[in-house]
């Protein structure tokens, strides 16, 4: 919005040029999604208790989460509000992949708000039954992947990803593309809401994975820097990076108030849309594979759940001694402060990884 009402006025007055610049308007969505979710962030959490829209705390989870009961949920809110806002105010609007991307967020945000609506206000314990939000994520990603099959967002747009480590090599996924875009929708979204189970845990990943993406969507977009790095250059790509930079104010805002002990929990609102936008941005950049690297945590929480169904399952014993991966480190005595700072950290190590892998090659 910002974007469409000042740049124009640049033919007459100089200054305005500024926001023709990704840089300048990433920085900008930035601090206005940090100064948005600072603001909004008590006025919503009060709310919320007011509404004793409360988390539920499963008995079969560690002992020392009991005391977490009648904590806030639905925090998603502020992330959403905090990323949405910003994203409108200093993106271009009429890019493709700022629609897109505004479409999944949005998408799965209300996907996730209809679970956590069930959970804490109709009292339904598992929230919308498992098959109707797995509905939900297949649908989006089929949407998604129809139309950047058939309106792609820019002209070189097509089925081909970039491969890890090779120089101007690609694989072609052809007819298997639209169902590679609905398995990284959907893994992604449940992988982020898998691991949003500590404090601080999810945000704080998010953070640094939204930080890396910002740097990929910036090259992606900007033809000399992708030239240069022999990746996939797509036109527009880089208004993204305004959208990254918006998700990255908004989990430091929200981490003022998820940080140990936290004031409210995101819930499937914040969760779900999250995990599925990270998953639309590695497709409309097309580092999906990269996705595997810079989210490394989360796809490691989600392995521990499948590993841990099938061990159980087939042999009747556990891998782990819970499942998600940060309540075995838990149970193994691991302070629950100490396993969110400790997966922080790998987190920073794979987002640094994520982006020297772009001058390996």
């Amino acid at each position: 919005m910002l974007y469409h009402l000042l740049f124009p006025l640049s033919q007459d007055i100089s200054f305005f040029n500024i926001f023709r610049y990704i840089s300048f308007r990433s920085a900008g969505a930035t601090l206005t999604a940090l100064l948005i979710s600072l603001i909004l962030g008590p006025i919503i959490i009060r709310k919320l208790r007011e509404k004793h829209v409360q988390e539920k705390i499963r008995e079969e989870g560690p002992p020392s989460h009991q005391v977490k009961a009648g904590t806030p949920t639905m925090g998603g809110i502020i992330i959403l509000f905090s990323v949405v806002i910003p994203t409108l105010l200093w993106a271009n609007l009429t890019n493709p992949y700022t629609q897109m991307i505004l479409l999944v967020t949005v998408w799965m945000g209300l996907l996730g708000f209809l679970d956590d609506y069930l959970k804490a206000m109709k009292h339904q314990p598992k929230g919308m039954v498992g098959r109707k939000k797995l509905a939900g994520q297949v649908v989006l990603g089929l949407l998604l992947g129809l139309l950047l099959r058939f309106f792609p967002p820019s002209k070189n747009f097509g089925t081909a990803s970039d491969i890890l480590f090779f120089k101007n090599y690609f694989v072609d996924f052809g007819v298997f593309y639209i169902p590679l875009v609905i398995l990284v929708i959907t893994g992604s979204s449940n992988a982020v809401n898998l691991t949003d189970g500590l404090d601080g845990l999810a945000i704080g990943l998010i953070g640094l994975c939204a930080f890396a993406f910002a740097g990929l969507c910036y090259i992606t977009g900007r033809v000399d820097f992708s030239r240069y790095l022999s990746i996939i250059y797509l036109e527009g790509a880089g208004e993204l990076t305004v959208f990254c930079g918006a998700t990255v104010g908004a989990a430091l805002g929200f981490l003022w108030f998820n940080a140990y002990p936290a004031q409210v929990f995101m819930g499937d609102t914040g969760a779900l849309a999250l995990g599925g936008a990270f998953g639309a941005i590695s497709i409309l950049i097309k580092k999906e594979i990269l996705l595997l690297i810079v989210g490394g945590v989360f796809v490691a929480e989600a392995l521990s759940v499948i590993i841990q169904v099938f061990s159980y399952q087939m042999w009747g014993k556990r891998v782990f001694r819970m499942a998600p991966l940060h309540h075995h480190f838990e149970l193994s005595g691991w302070k629950e402060t100490q396993v969110v700072v400790r997966f922080w950290i790998i987190g920073a190590i794979l987002s640094l990884l994520t982006l020297s892998t772009l001058k390996i090659r």
